[in-house]
C-alpha cells in the first residue's frame, strides 16, 4: 500500500470536501481531498505532490506521481468559463514538478469580480474511495491551513 502526502496548493481556510458549494465535487464524483477557501489577494497555487504535471489548463491542473496517484487542484468553480483571465501559469504542460514549485498565479479578485467562487478543491482523481483519504487536523477543525502544509493522505 502506497500513502501520498498531498499539500495544500494555496494558503487559506482549510474546508471538508462535502462543504464545497458544487455537487461535482462535494459528492466525490471526481475523487476525494479536501478545499481550501483562499485569501482575497493574487496568490501562488503550487504543485501539491511532485511528478508529472498531466494536464494543464489556465484554471486547473493534475499531477500524476510516481506512485500513479492524479492529484487535480482545480481553481474555483466554474472558472473554466473565464477561458484563463485571471490566471498566469508559470509551467508547461508534460514538465516534471517538485511539491511546492509554484504552478499558477491566480487572481482570487478578479475570480470574485466575475461573480464566482474562488474556492481551490483538491482530489484524487477517480478515488471512488472515500475512506482512502485522511484529512488532515486543519480540515478537520475548518482551520487556516498554510500553502505547502499537509492537506491530506492518500492511501492506494
Amino acid at each position: 500500500m502506497s500513502s501520498t502526502r498531498v499539500l495544500a496548493p494555496v494558503a487559506g481556510r482549510a474546508v471538508a470536501l462535502g462543504d464545497v458549494p458544487d455537487p461535482v465535487f462535494s459528492a466525490g464524483m471526481v475523487g476525494y481531498g479536501a478545499a481550501v477557501d483562499p485569501p482575497r489577494g493574487v496568490i501562488d497555487a503550487i504543485a501539491p505532490v511532485s511528478g508529472k504535471l498531466l494536464k494543464l489548463m489556465p484554471h486547473a491542473y493534475v499531477i500524476m506521481t510516481a506512485d500513479n496517484v492524479g492529484v487535480l487542484v482545480h481553481l474555483g468553480l466554474d472558472t473554466v468559463a473565464l477561458n484563463g483571465e485571471g490566471f498566469t501559469t508559470h509551467v508547461s504542460q508534460g514538465d516534471e514538478v517538485t511539491a511546492g514549485q509554484v504552478v499558477i498565479t491566480y487572481d482570487v479578485p478578479a475570480i470574485e469580480a466575475k461573480g464566482l467562487n474562488p474556492i481551490v478543491p483538491v482530489v484524487v482523481m477517480d478515488e471512488r474511495e472515500p475512506g482512502n483519504v485522511t484529512v488532515a487536523d486543519p480540515v478537520a477543525a475548518g482551520a487556516d491551513i498554510d500553502s505547502g502544509a499537509d492537506l491530506f493522505t492518500a492511501n492506494k
